[in-house]
């Protein structure tokens, strides 16, 4: 049985590896840790061969470990990793959202630029956005000296436990479905914040005719503020989802905890009855129960079904670089 396995779940050019902070969740490691198969193949032409010939098996690896992490490989640069997403050969998609991104070459941006010190909370990829990536792909060139963990979470432990132990509010929000909403300040990008993308930057436009059918496309209504800012409301929106090739899981497909009760952002059910305080705070402990810690090493690239995880952003000793690629 065990050698039936083995080739199922292995291919010559990529070995299998163990990082720390791994864990086994339904019978599958995360992250999935794929090396070099020898000394010799760990420089980037062999690693772009590896993927170039095992395409398939690599995305069924993404989908069945929901994270794989290629380590040991002599990836230097944004343009290494953006090699590697290009033999991938899935479709870009343009990054929409609160957080402050850089372009840097091609398909690779900045991860969020927000201040190192600050937590950036568990989320999907653009859940809030009627067209989410499929993968999130992570490049790590400068690992930070501490901290700055990239954790994750499987999502579908989070729906399980809440079902458990919240069936009733659980059933309630499934109903009646989400209503988020957040506020964009002024024009200009503010970088001392998580979310500090100006409306323009935000939708490529100084011309709030065209913010708004913009938004209105991806499902956003718009207020406007008398600073100049903006209020994004966002509804209804599923509380969980079930993707297709994913064992019929149930997905934790929302930014409730993220998003609640904050200054600048709220979560409430669409009809806009209030969720209570301690179901959000017991989610957000459910949430951190369940995630999955390792530590960066220079040259990692990670990939993530977005579709099956959550992630987040640890705070960070500078310097700290880790380039984003996101894929339909």
């Amino acid at each position: 049985m065990v050698g039936g396995m083995k080739m199922e779940f292995s291919c010559k050019d990529l070995k299998v590896g163990k990082c720390e902070g791994e864990k086994v969740v339904d019978g599958e490691t995360m992250p999935l840790v794929l090396e070099p198969p020898a000394p010799t193949k760990s420089d980037l032409k062999s690693l772009l061969l590896a993927l170039e010939n095992n395409k398939d098996w690599f995305e069924q690896m993404i989908i069945k470990n929901s994270a794989v992490l290629l380590r040991g490989f002599d990836v230097r640069n944004a343009e290494d990793f953006n090699e590697i997403v290009e033999t991938c050969g899935w479709e870009d998609i343009r990054y929409v959202g609160p957080a402050p991104r850089t372009h840097i070459y091609k398909r690779v941006w900045t991860a969020n630029e927000g201040p190192l010190s600050e937590f950036i909370y568990y989320h999907h990829e653009m859940v809030l956005i009627k067209e989410y990536p499929k993968k999130v792909i992570l490049f790590c060139e400068i690992p930070p000296p501490e901290g700055g963990e990239t954790p994750f979470v499987p999502s579908f432990k989070v729906t399980e436990r809440m079902i458990k132990e919240f069936p009733e509010e659980v059933k309630e929000m499934e109903e009646k479905g989400l209503k988020y909403s957040f506020t964009a300040r002024s024009t200009q990008n503010d970088n001392s914040s998580m979310r500090g993308r100006g409306w323009e930057d935000a939708f490529g436009t100084t011309d709030r005719k065209v913010a708004e059918e913009r938004a209105k496309a991806l499902g956003m209504d718009m207020e406007w503020l008398s600073n100049g800012g903006v209020k994004t409301i966002l509804g209804p929106r599923n509380l969980t989802k079930v993707f297709e090739g994913r064992k019929g899981r149930k997905m934790w497909f929302n930014t409730l905890v993220g998003m609640y009760g904050k200054e600048l952002s709220s979560a409430m059910m669409a009809d806009g009855t209030e969720i209570p305080v301690h179901v959000v705070k017991r989610c957000e402990e459910i949430i951190e129960e369940e995630s999955i810690q390792f530590k960066w090493e220079k040259g990692d690239v990670l990939f993530f079904d977005n579709y099956a995880l959550l992630h987040g952003r640890r705070p960070s000793l500078p310097p700290r670089k880790v380039l984003v690629a996101t894929c339909k």
